[in-house]
């Protein structure tokens, strides 16, 4: 019984952290090349919203994997990457279509819901 306490434990703890890696630039040119909807969440490790996204964005990543890319940035270890998307404030979330042109950008915590839609509306089938 002990060992299914622990268990579990460690699985809500390996939820509660659960993040994507910081994507490179290799991987956004392909993500924004492959013909499928992308959500690019810029972000850092350290600002609480972000945590809060970051198992609904790993939970994405896995769920739509193939139809969808769901990528993070951390702006704090990518400065480039917060320039070149034009980040104000984070975290943003930037959503583009399959063609990789940009449709939709938000700013601030998101719910899976919202960004679930958003991905629909930039093309997720």
């Amino acid at each position: 019984m002990r060992w299914l306490l622990a268990a579990a434990l460690l699985l809500v703890a390996a939820t509660a952290r659960a993040e994507l890696p910081s994507a490179s630039d290799a991987v956004i040119r392909q993500a924004l090349r492959s013909g499928r909807p992308t959500v690019i969440d810029l972000g850092s490790r350290t600002c609480i919203p972000c945590k809060k996204m970051a198992p609904i964005l790993e939970n994405l990543s896995n769920e739509y994997r193939g139809r969808a890319s769901v990528l993070f940035i951390d702006v704090h270890a990518d400065d480039a990457a917060a320039q070149r998307f034009r980040v104000q404030m984070i975290p943003t979330q930037i959503f583009f279509d399959a063609k990789g042109r940009e449709v939709k950008r938000h700013i601030g915590a998101m719910e899976k819901a919202d960004i679930i839609n958003y991905l629909k509306a930039a093309g997720l089938r």
